[in-house]
């Protein structure tokens, strides 16, 4: 679809939601003195303008015009109270289909004085429901992602899991892997929490460590000033790195195609800097006391509409005499898509890309976030016969820069002879 139509209809989508919250609050508060109802009309309605104004900014004025600090501001400035409204629609239609079946259950069972359609004292008028509902609802959704922002963008958490394998050589049985993804340098907020993180992963002492995708947001200097905080990963058998959707700079209009492959160029030299080993559709061996295993990267491949630069046929050539065969590709959909059909010696795949969306339920037997309706491995562990895909929930955030319920992860993962 066209970003030009996409930014009218998203906009459009934006007034309506507006105005329809604002059909419910001014029911909820038609009982207050006509001052009041005015101070509350008018403070909604400049509050709303100036997040759609902060909408029609991000959209329209170059990227480079906002300061990295003052974009993040201005998306929270833009997400928060929509996503509250959001609920407030949801309150809003429920309230419509209480009062449809009130509506009809009254033409049904009549009232005693004769009155159909619901009309009779027992009926909760529609601004009472609202004022009851709407102002807990509200506050609590606003609290909850301001906590989000608050504690959970770096509440950095390890989730370990083990894999056993039948062809894994005994050099290999016991081996730790630290995995990493989604950094997403350019939404970073606070940089000493940053550090921390990765001071809590090399206190696992890993022996290999991977990085699947996902730098930066758009640009490669927003790295720069964290260079020196990952550059302190390390594993004795090395950090293996391959690019994710947004390390190709395909969300920014660039002013030439030169300036875009220079980004990307500079993107892949930071993976230099870091000292990682940056993986392009290829594979290499990992060697451990005269015996190896195969690990193979490509760059990012996604069903539906996202970038598919990857090319596993390339990456895979020569991989085939490998016991076994570690994949990384950023976008889990490439699982389920290409490797499965045709790959099956591919014994674990790592990825990334879904965040867990940054939102959910994560408890012992509960695991849910709205990303799982349209990623079917979207979190943690999956398995399909004898081939695994490992997705992790990510270290960063991108867009709302806070996480509720799926927290930045940290996975190490141990291999064991089966």
């Amino acid at each position: 679809m066209n970003r030009t139509l996409v930014f009218v209809v998203l906009g459009l989508i934006l007034l309506t939601i507006d105005w329809y919250v604002w059909t419910g609050l001014r029911l909820a508060i038609r009982n207050l003195s006509t001052s009041w109802q005015r101070g509350i009309g008018i403070g909604y309605w400049v509050f709303t303008g100036l997040t759609l104004m902060a909408y029609l900014a991000i959209q329209l004025l170059p990227p480079d015009i906002f300061s990295k600090n003052v974009r993040i501001f201005v998306i929270t400035f833009i997400t928060v109270p929509y996503l509250s409204k959001l609920l407030a629609v949801v309150i809003l239609l429920i309230d419509e289909l209480r009062r449809t079946l009130q509506w009809v259950m009254g033409y049904i069972f009549p009232s005693s004085t004769g009155n159909v359609g619901g009309d009779n004292e027992k009926v909760i008028p529609r601004s009472e429901f609202l004022a009851q509902t709407a102002v807990i609802a509200g506050a609590g959704l606003m609290g909850t992602f301001a906590f989000g922002i608050i504690s959970g963008a770096h509440d950095y958490r390890i989730r370990r899991v083990k894999v056993s394998l039948k062809n894994l050589p005994k050099a290999f049985d016991g081996i730790k892997i630290a995995q990493l993804s989604d950094i997403h340098s350019g939404s970073f907020f606070n940089k000493t929490a940053v550090k921390g993180g990765i001071e809590m992963l090399m206190k696992e002492k890993p022996d290999i460590a991977f990085f699947t995708g996902d730098l930066v947001n758009d640009r490669a200097e927003e790295v720069k000033e964290y260079i020196h905080i990952f550059d302190k990963l390390k594993a004795p058998l090395g950090v293996h790195s391959t690019l994710g959707n947004h390390d190709y700079g395909d969300y920014v209009k660039w002013g030439s195609d030169t300036q875009k492959i220079n980004n990307l160029n500079d993107l892949k030299k930071a993976h230099g800097l870091l000292g990682w080993n940056l993986m392009l559709d290829e594979n290499r061996a990992i060697r451990v006391d005269g015996e190896e295993i195969g690990l193979i990267g490509i760059q990012n491949w996604g069903a539906g509409n996202f970038a598919k630069y990857g090319n596993l046929e390339k990456a895979y050539a020569g991989s085939e005499d490998f016991p076994v065969k570690l994949l990384l590709s950023h976008d889990p959909s490439h699982w389920r898509s290409q490797v499965l059909p045709k790959y099956t010696d591919i014994d674990i795949a790592f990825a990334g890309h879904t965040h867990g969306m940054q939102f959910g339920v994560e408890l012992p037997g509960i695991q849910w976030s709205p990303v799982q309706y349209r990623y079917k491995e979207w979190g943690g562990l999956y398995q399909e016969k004898d081939q695994y895909i490992y997705v992790n929930r990510g270290f960063g955030y991108l867009g709302y820069p806070g996480r509720v319920g799926i927290l930045p992860e940290i996975t190490i993962m141990e291999l064991v002879r089966g």
